[in-house]
């Protein structure tokens, strides 16, 4: 299974709002090589770590794809570059956000690319969609499935499922 988590809290240049900018990116994964299998519903939340920044809109699609981690996730950046992110201070607002959160379970750490992604046992924004789309996922190094991950979360990250007609395509 391979997961790609989706984030946005500012619209990219010609874009209403983060949501209209992530909905366009999602629709072009498959033009990147990332065909679309499911998605889950789409959350709105605080960023991590708490600032005055706008909130997220946040979902987890499921991909299917012949190339490599390693070039996924170049073609993931591209797409966030093609939005407008600029790559800078850590935790800054962006137009979108594409992380590689699993690649079929695959464990590696180089300087580029970390699998399963690093912080995704700690971000809510990241395992409720998760829990959505596929609660019998399993972090590949912790072995619990999303939804037994999320409930480990102290309190806090609030986060909340937008009703949205464009979320939950499966």
């Amino acid at each position: 299974m391979i997961l790609v988590g989706i984030g946005s809290n500012l619209a990219a240049p010609g874009y209403r709002s983060p949501q209209d900018t992530a909905l366009v990116a999602l629709a072009q994964l498959p033009a990147i090589g990332a065909a679309v299998i499911a998605v889950s519903p789409w959350y709105l939340s605080e960023p991590v770590p708490a600032s005055d920044q706008p909130w997220f809109v946040n979902a987890v699609a499921e991909v299917v794809s012949e190339l490599s981690p390693g070039e996924l996730l170049a073609r993931l950046l591209a797409l966030e570059a093609r939005f407008g992110r600029q790559r800078g201070e850590r935790d800054a607002a962006r137009t979108l956000d594409l992380d590689l959160l699993d690649y079929d379970g695959r464990q590696c750490a180089t300087a580029v690319l970390v699998l399963p992604h690093p912080r995704l046992q700690e971000r809510r924004f990241v395992l409720a969609p998760l829990s959505d789309i596929a609660p019998d996922w399993r972090h590949p190094r912790l072995g619990l499935t999303a939804p037994e991950l999320l409930m480990r979360l102290p309190p806090g990250q609030p986060i909340r499922r937008l009703d949205d007609p464009n979320g939950g395509l499966r």
